[in-house]
């Protein structure tokens, strides 16, 4: 088997782990982002498994205690970028954007050997950083970026930084769609062309769903590519669920920043979930009957 052919594995590999861990914490805990790990699945997988340049942990790293907010001269403070390995010039950021897919990330994170297995047993308790909902101390996150679309000017400060540096790793952005809904999205398009952020990436979870609902119900979106080219950004559109797709766009070089819109299935992987359309945001079940048909689901999917 050729390297490119075992990297495709491996981030298969990866991506079934994660909706089988999502799923799996979701009917243990009667609620879960289980919409969010449908659509994203290949694409944190083919991020952590196949194209960010991080440096390698020695092992697993347990998830710390929560131990305060930062404050003016402690300088103890630790945020989820450890389990990124060290920072360094050459080596990659990720500054993930829609926090309330940190489930979805703490089982990326698990199934590339960045996070302990048990890491998931601390998720959403008192005095865990492994939270519902992904903080600057989280695993995986280095930023708070909420209430919604903070990360992309967040990031634009950060490759910024690097660029006047002359840093040359890349500092990446994943985001949900529902961010461009949001005025300081607009905002930050323009401003990362304005400093000529070459070096920065993003790519997005364009699954067409909210909180409320379909998003074109909500406020649409769309034409989201011909948006952002406006900017002066490249743009790249692939299906969200052809990891070579993903792989071949990511390895774009260009001379702007460069986004990949990634249009994915809210119920990729488990097409039960269908049957709440159309508002899929959070998994709650209804009835003991539902969530048998759940657990029938998961025997399927780890088969």
């Amino acid at each position: 088997m050729s390297d490119y052919s075992a990297k495709i594995v491996e981030i298969e590999r990866v991506a079934k782990g994660i909706r089988r861990r999502v799923l799996e914490h979701s009917i243990a805990n009667n609620g879960g982002y289980m919409s969010q790990a449908c659509s994203s699945a290949e694409l944190l997988s083919s991020l952590y498994a196949g194209i960010l340049n991080f440096a390698p942990v020695a092992k697993p790293i347990a998830p710390p205690p929560f131990f305060g907010v930062p404050e003016i001269g402690v300088h103890t403070y630790v945020t989820g970028q450890q389990f990124h390995g060290e920072p360094g010039p050459n080596f990659d950021r990720l500054i993930s954007s829609p926090a309330h897919y940190a489930l979805v990330i703490y089982s990326a994170l698990i199934e590339t050997a960045r996070l302990r297995e048990d890491g998931l047993d601390h998720f959403n308790k008192d005095g865990s950083t492994v939270e519902l909902i992904g903080a600057e101390h989280s695993p995986g996150f280095e930023t708070t970026t909420g209430s919604l679309a903070q990360a992309l000017s967040q990031a634009g400060g950060i490759a910024l930084g690097r660029k006047l540096k002359g840093e040359q790793g890349r500092t990446w952005v994943f985001m949900s769609d529902g961010e461009f809904q949001e005025g300081q999205t607009y905002e930050a398009l323009q401003a990362c062309v304005f400093h000529g952020l070459d070096k920065l990436r993003v790519i997005v979870d364009v699954n067409m769903g909210q909180c409320d609902g379909p998003m074109e119900t909500v406020m649409g979106i769309e034409p989201l590519q011909d948006r952002i080219k406006a900017f002066g950004w490249e743009v790249s559109v692939v299906d969200g669920h052809d990891i070579k797709a993903i792989l071949a766009a990511s390895e774009k070089i260009t001379d702007v920043p460069h986004m990949i819109l990634c249009y994915t299935d809210p119920v990729r992987g488990l097409p039960l979930l269908a049957e709440r359309a159309p508002v899929l945001h959070y998994l709650r079940f209804t009835s003991a009957d539902e969530r048998a048909k759940y657990e029938a689901a998961y025997k399927e999917l780890i088969k």
